[in-house]
């Protein structure tokens, strides 16, 4: 979150950049809430330390009369706060952080900016097929049989694929270890207040989250949310910056609100797993991290020999805690255009910086050699998603005869050979 002091003293500024992010929030509502909660903060106080100072005094008849009466107004005040208080802090935490001054302002979010194409779009002497007709030949998913036990949107894999997940991933940690970064397997839940305070809303029919009834806690969407919360209310002394982490968690997503979205297959399903990346750094470092990150997920794409562009986001297509954030886009050659053709980019990975928005909401600072304490500055990347990377291998690599050549970097990972085959 944003803090409070900045917006009060910049409230057109704020306004300004959540209209360019097409953030739907009341600025001013938000000021005039917290002029009313401070105001009340200041009489509770001063109402406590009285009651306090009447304490120490001999309790006569009129001082216990006036003690109740100071407890009463307490009560009331009290009341009048813990009534405003979750508006308030869902106004503010609907605030977007900052926006980097080269990101394009747009109210369209299809308007990104295409930074780089690395490889151009496969093309086929023979008429290509789409990753599910590849599985359903190659007996790699099973939808009919999870969707019986689970419901729409999951899947089971089987066969090849599962190796081939797996040495997905365990590419994906080599690389991420190899640039440092301390390897991670995350709790698979986490309390709401870390969701909320990560930028993840686990309230209100458009929430991405699953909650698990009768508890606090609710299904991650992304290891982002454990990894963002595992410093939290923690001073880290700077020497020790940056930390850089590499996780793997199961993902949960509703895709509330996705129905008009692409969504074939494997391409949108509420269960996956990732390898996440992440980074706590010195504010003054976040953006040489952020170009870090970006760089281990094309390194990652570039072996796997995948198209890819690097997309920039537009201000009307950043999340609520993104200061900046890059896509890496595969060319999908099953994925329907919006011409009508076949093949089109579809988002692999995506890596952001959040500066101090998340670390404020966490209450995770550094404290540098003199003493001094700042919050700190927190970012994310996908190194692999366990879903859109396969359907990108499965779609581009196949062959004539229907089988589907493996990238030659993943053949060491997996005990079956290059060529995956009809049963």
């Amino acid at each position: 979150m944003l803090d409070i002091k900045f917006i009060r003293e910049n409230p057109e500024k704020i306004k300004e950049n959540s209209k360019n992010r097409l953030a739907k929030v009341d600025v001013d509502k938000l000021l005039a809430l917290d002029e009313k909660r401070r105001r009340l903060i200041q009489e509770i106080d001063e109402m406590r330390a009285n009651r306090n100072a009447k304490s120490k005094t001999k309790p006569t008849p009129q001082v216990i009369t006036e003690m109740k009466k100071l407890g009463d107004e307490i009560s009331k005040k009290e009341a009048e706060f813990n009534k405003i208080e979750p508006e308030y802090q869902e106004l503010l935490h609907g605030v977007p952080n900052l926006t980097d001054p080269e990101v394009k302002v747009s109210q369209n979010e299809d308007e990104n900016v295409v930074l780089e194409q690395k490889y151009k779009p496969t093309k086929f002497n023979f008429t290509p097929l789409d990753h599910i007709q590849l599985a359903e030949k190659l007996d790699l998913i099973d939808f009919d049989r999870a969707t019986k036990v689970t419901g729409a949107k999951f899947y089971y894999s089987k066969n090849e694929l599962v190796l081939l997940d797996l040495a997905l991933t365990r590419f994906a940690f080599d690389i991420a270890i190899k640039h440092g970064y301390t390897p991670f397997i995350t709790p698979d839940l986490a309390k709401r207040e870390i969701l909320e305070a990560v930028g993840f809303n686990p309230r209100g029919e458009s929430t991405q989250v699953y909650n698990i009834e009768n508890s606090d806690l609710s299904l991650i969407a992304t290891a982002e949310i454990t990894m963002g919360g595992y410093h939290k209310d923690e001073i880290i002394p700077a020497k020790e910056l940056p930390k850089k982490y590499v996780a793997l968690s199961h993902c949960f997503r509703t895709e509330a609100g996705s129905y008009s979205k692409f969504s074939k297959g494997i391409f949108r399903v509420h269960q996956f797993s990732k390898v996440e990346l992440f980074q706590y750094t010195l504010p003054e470092k976040s953006k040489e991290a952020h170009d870090e990150l970006l760089k281990i997920e094309k390194e990652i794409f570039d072996k796997l020999n995948i198209p890819y562009r690097v997309i920039d986001h537009c201000t009307a297509d950043l999340g609520t805690p993104s200061y900046r954030t890059f896509d890496l886009e595969a060319w999908m050659p099953g994925k329907p255009n919006k011409d009508g053709s076949m093949g089109d980019w579809a988002e692999i990975t995506s890596t952001s910086n959040c500066t101090d928005y998340q670390s404020r909401a966490l209450n995770i600072k550094y404290q540098d050699e003199k003493g001094q304490k700042d919050y700190i500055h927190t970012l994310n990347g996908t190194a692999m998603v366990m879903t859109r990377p396969i359907i990108a291998i499965l779609e581009n690599f196949q062959q004539p005869d229907g089988t589907v050549k493996i990238p030659d970097v993943l053949i060491p990972y997996t005990n079956f050979d290059k060529i995956i085959k009809s049963k």
